[in-house]
């Protein structure tokens, strides 16, 4: 699938996104200033170039751009550049939003220097080229099975949920493109508004606070949460209405004021997501993703339906009415305790809270019958003993929620080697302005 080439304009001009400052180390390639045509993007958010046959990483460009380039880093097989001048604008920059984006700022919006249409389509050319490059997959199969992303309703002040890190004089904020420092936050512009003013109003600082998550809720006050670096309970009070848990190093929550869960509304239906369990952040998008999920896996009234890493039961929940058997495994005793709760009502759906890799050995063991596998897993994807046991358990359809293209076309790779075809795969913006994309993919077992 070839990139995107984004359109130039030509002429000089200084951009905010290239123009960078600060010492050169001096290594091989570095401290020499050399021009530099970006031609694709690259996963990761950086865009790719070549100079001197070396494939050279950029930030803050646009495919279809020339950039005065200068090497900062140097690995193995790539180069890592920041910009000096940009020589060639693409008509696709815009002016970013945030007056923490920019060289040596924060980096959790990488892309806010691109308009949102091309956002979505070079989002669309990164997915393609990792199932090419991890998978394997062909031009021809992927030009049949990869749809257009689909986008997001709101492309700013959209995420219900927020994890900012604890800096060393107390004050809150993300992390810079090393990866290792922080930017100091004041405003998020793809932070919700109501979470923004809770931001505002905090005056909170612990020691032992690694970080605080700000999460939103459809039907009550909001949620603070204070990750804990030690086995402390911190004394508070407070003035705002809202819930305050803390979670401890081993991941367990404990209430201090308020809730110890929030609830969302997804179509008609309510699920209670307590602390440290997992959601989406972009609330919005949720529906429309069960709805992909819903589609690709074809459910037939007499289905049995795996719904592996099944958090609060959210994909259970909706596929529970059309088939005749559900089976919920999650491994995080909260979100498992959710799922019991927020699925109580539907008498055909079980619930194994448990390892997924402990549950598909005993479905082997005991020659269980299933016929449709909804996977959600972390971004590491499927472990490998989870991969062999699905594969064993010669499960009819495969309908793979991944937040990574590398790890989707790596397990894609072996479920093709075990006999599976995809069929299709679903993008969907879940994360405007950043590189990340989420992606819905259907394997059906070839007969």
């Amino acid at each position: 699938m070839p990139p995107r080439k984004s359109r130039s304009s030509s002429g000089r001009s200084k951009s905010r996104g290239a123009d960078t400052k600060g010492k050169s180390q001096r290594k091989s390639g570095r401290g020499n200033d050399f021009t530099l045509h970006v031609s694709e993007m690259a996963n990761g958010g950086y865009a790719l170039g070549r100079h001197a046959g070396r494939t050279v990483l950029l930030p803050y460009a646009i495919p279809g751009e020339k950039v005065q380039a200068r090497i900062v880093r140097n690995e193995q097989r790539v180069d890592f550049a920041q910009g000096v001048q940009l020589l060639d604008a693409s008509a696709d920059r815009v002016y970013p939003e945030c007056p923490h984006f920019g060289p040596g700022r924060c980096w959790g919006c990488q892309w806010q220097h691109i308009s949102y249409e091309a956002q979505c389509l070079l989002k669309y050319d990164v997915v393609a080229d990792q199932l090419q490059r991890f998978g394997k997959f062909s031009d021809k199969l992927l030009q049949d099975a990869l749809k257009p992303v689909i986008p997001a309703p709101e492309q700013w002040f959209y995420n219900r949920q927020m994890r900012f890190m604890r800096m060393q004089d107390g004050s809150l904020g993300l992390p810079k493109i090393d990866g290792r420092n922080l930017e100091p936050i004041v405003i998020c512009h793809v932070l919700h508004p109501d979470l923004q003013s809770l931001r505002d109003s905090l005056d909170i600082d612990f020691p032992e606070m690694r970080a605080l998550t700000l999460i939103d809720n459809d039907d009550g006050a909001p949620m603070i949460i204070l990750d804990m670096a030690q086995e402390a309970t911190p004394e508070l009070s407070a003035d705002l209405p809202m819930s305050v848990n803390i979670v401890l190093p081993d991941n367990e929550p404990v209430n201090l004021v308020g809730e110890t869960s929030v609830r969302y509304r997804i179509g008609a239906q309510w699920l209670r997501v307590t602390a440290g369990a997992f959601f989406r952040a972009n609330v919005a998008q949720v529906g429309p993703l069960v709805d992909t999920v819903l589609t690709l896996a074809e459910l037939k009234p007499d289905d049995a339906v795996l719904d592996l890493y099944a958090g609060v039961g959210l994909f259970s929940m909706f596929a529970a009415p059309h088939v005749d058997l559900v089976t919920a495994v999650e491994s995080y005793p909260p979100a498992a305790t959710d799922a019991e709760v927020n699925l109580e009502a539907l008498e055909n759906v079980d619930i194994i809270e448990g390892a997924v890799e402990e549950a598909l050995a005993t479905f082997v063991d005991e020659e269980a019958g299933y016929d449709v596998a909804l996977v959600d897993p972390p971004g590491r994807g499927l472990s490998r003993d989870a991969l062999q046991h699905l594969v064993k358990m010669g499960i009819r359809r495969v309908v793979y929620v991944s937040s990574s293209p590398a790890t989707l076309g790596r397990d894609g790779a072996a479920l093709a080697a075990a006999g599976y075809r995809l069929r299709r795969v679903q993008p969907i913006d879940f994360a405007p302005q950043t590189y990340y994309a989420d992606m819905v993919a259907l394997f059906e077992k070839s007969h």
